[in-house]
């Protein structure tokens, strides 16, 4: 089979190997479709995770079934799936209390395991999640998207007792935050601000029916002590700062974007306390892929959109060498015939 191989820190190459039988509990998945982030580049350089090599990347992908372990009797053949990729340990502290996510040796597809930037990959059976009809480089927004709802989850703006803010603001008009722009206006968010310093990327976010406003402006900083819910998807630790004067009374910053594992920001206690605000992380997805799916049968026509690139295996390569310049390169994927 053909595949994106990292065969150590910094070194990546279109590579042709073999895959051997289907393990137990397993099946081998046919990649149609295949999403790149950043956290691929960043496993690339050894920057995330345990810099296990070589390893075929791509944590974001879905595919057809091709064929099973004789054990496995809920997955069949021609089945169309998305994947989790997140592989949990299962019995840490973390995973008792249900954050898999948080998982003390947390292992995933793309990262520690070959994942989707192959023609085939093999993946554990409960890692798979049906997709029905659903167009696969629809459904290989879903992991990207599972970790938007996860944050959601966390900030209790989606769940079993939701509360939905009257207004938002997420700082970032690239894919993830854009993402998280139309979920929040999925979820029912009257009033959705996408802030950015790239004017075009404003102009695309506006043209998604979001409202866009430029990052340090006089139009943001004149709605201070406005906004109910504010996320930050730039992973810009003065940005993540900035958000605290920015929300209204009892409202919530969720702190979405990933920034320097150094990086410190100033808040001040008092202002925490006295106007009841609530900081919420979140990291990764827990166990969200249906979240993800649901919301995609709903809003997949607009979240399409958000794929900017659908090329052959072989002419992925060079996004994993060089970050592109062009503003309006957004989700690049792998689709194959």
């Amino acid at each position: 089979m053909q595949a994106i191989q990292f065969t150590g820190k910094g070194e990546a190459t279109l590579a042709h190997l073999s895959i051997g039988p289907v393990p137990s509990g397993h099946a081998l998945l046919r990649v149609k479709a295949s999403g790149l982030c950043h956290t691929d580049i960043d496993v690339l350089h050894a920057r995330y995770g345990e810099g296990a090599f070589p390893v075929i990347p791509g944590h974001e992908y879905a595919g057809t079934v091709e064929a099973v372990a004789d054990d496995v009797t809920n997955v069949a053949a021609g089945d169309r799936v998305v994947v989790d990729p997140n592989l949990p340990c299962g019995r840490c502290a973390a995973c008792r209390k249900g954050l898999s996510n948080l998982c003390v040796s947390l292992k995933a597809y793309g990262v520690t395991h070959n994942g989707g930037f192959a023609d085939l990959s093999l993946v554990k059976v409960e890692h798979l999640h049906p997709i029905g009809d659903m167009p696969f480089h629809i459904a290989a927004l879903a992991e990207p998207l599972a970790c938007v709802a996860n944050g959601l989850t966390a900030a209790n703006v989606i769940g079993k007792a939701p509360i939905v803010p009257d207004n938002a603001l997420v700082f970032g008009a690239g894919p993830i935050g854009l993402l998280m722009a139309l979920s929040l206006k999925a979820q029912g968010v009257a009033s959705v601000t996408v802030a950015d310093i790239n004017e075009s990327r404003l102009a695309f976010a506006e043209s998604l029916g979001l409202k866009g406003a430029v990052s340090g402006s006089t139009a943001i900083t004149a709605a201070a002590r406005t906004f109910d819910f504010i996320a930050d998807a730039t992973g810009i630790a003065a940005v993540v700062e900035g958000m605290i004067p920015l929300l209204a009374d009892g409202g919530t910053a969720l702190v979405f974007g990933v920034c320097a594992p150094e990086a410190r920001i100033t808040v001040a206690p008092f202002e925490i306390f006295r106007r009841q605000l609530k900081l919420v992380g979140s990291h990764s997805l827990n166990r969200n892929i249906p979240d993800a799916l649901t919301i995609l049968r709903k809003d997949g026509a607009v979240m399409e959109r958000l794929v900017s690139h659908r090329l052959p295996l072989a002419e992925m390569l060079p996004f994993f060498e060089k970050k592109p310049s062009d503003p309006a390169t957004m989700k690049v994927q792998f689709v194959a015939d």
